[in-house]
Parts: structure tokens; sequence; C-alpha cells
């Protein structure tokens, strides 16, 4: 007796072991709140009943960087701050995403001087920027959205 006769009529289902983990890697992102200012309030409304992004399987967000694989930076970065953001991005499992939410964590937004980095990427490698001032949750919800297309479009390659 095959495979047909003890299915019948449900099909076969296959799916590349790539297309699996990601997934599964999609499907359960564990953020880990990094709020600097305001756009930190955006972030916790997205978090919120009214947007719910636990839809996404993000239902809470983390505190601690080893129990967390996206790191989403919410507001300005100041200088003095930046090792420490750098410390906790690298305290984070392979793989870790990081979504840079607002003009001041993408380019310095506003504050043009001495004590603000313009933009985190120049401490850690940025994957999806949302934009705004402060960015609504529904660009934060988007740029969780965008980050899953990339995320799905990755290839498995042994991490660092």
């Amino acid at each position: 007796m095959g495979v047909e006769q003890k299915l019948g009529n449900m099909g076969v289902v296959t799916l590349k072991l790539e297309e699996a983990v990601n997934w599964a890697r999609t499907n359960a992102m564990w953020p880990m709140l990094f709020g600097l200012a305001c756009c930190a309030i955006e972030m916790m409304a997205a978090q919120a009943s009214n947007y719910d992004m636990s839809r996404f399987g993000m239902e809470l967000m983390r505190a601690s960087p080893r129990q967390s694989d996206l790191m989403i930076v919410a507001g300005r970065v100041s200088r003095k701050m930046a090792p420490v953001l750098r410390q906790l991005y690298d305290q984070m499992p392979y793989p870790k995403w990081v979504i840079a939410m607002g003009d001041c964590a993408s380019c310095g937004g506003v504050f043009n001087n001495y004590a603000i980095l313009q933009g985190v990427d120049e401490i850690v490698p940025v994957d999806v920027y949302v934009a705004g001032c402060p960015p609504r949750p529904e660009g934060l919800i988007h740029g969780v959205l965008t980050l899953h297309d990339k995320v799905r479009k990755e290839k498995l390659v042994k991490w660092a």
C-alpha cells in the first residue's frame, strides 16, 4: 500500500528545511525593548490591545538580550549610551535583527549635534528603518512585516 492510498485526498506537503526554519523564525521573534525617547511610547502602543503585535508571535518585550533576537531601537541614541547598546547587541544570540524606529534612531532626527549619534547604524547593523517623528504604531508593524519578508528570504548559513 502506497502513500497515496493511505493519505486519500489529503495530498502530500513538501517543504524545504530552509523555508520551515525561516517560517519558525518569523513567527517566534522575541523583541528586546530598547526605548530611549518618545518613540518608545509608540512602540508600547503597538504592543497594546489596539494594534496587538502578539498576532506576530511577539507576546511580550524581553528585558534580557539573551532571550531576544530582535532589537527595536526606539529613539535617539546618545554617544554615552552607544557602548551600552553595542554590548546588549553583542549579548543577543544568533540570528539577530535590528529595527531602527523613528527619525532619531535612523539619522539623528532634529538633534544634529555632537552628543547624539546620527543613526544607530554607526554601532549596530540595521535591517529595517521605520520613518517618522514619532512613527505611528502602524509604521512599526509595517517594519516588522518588512523584516519578516527579509527573514523568509534568508539562506541557512552557519552563524558566526
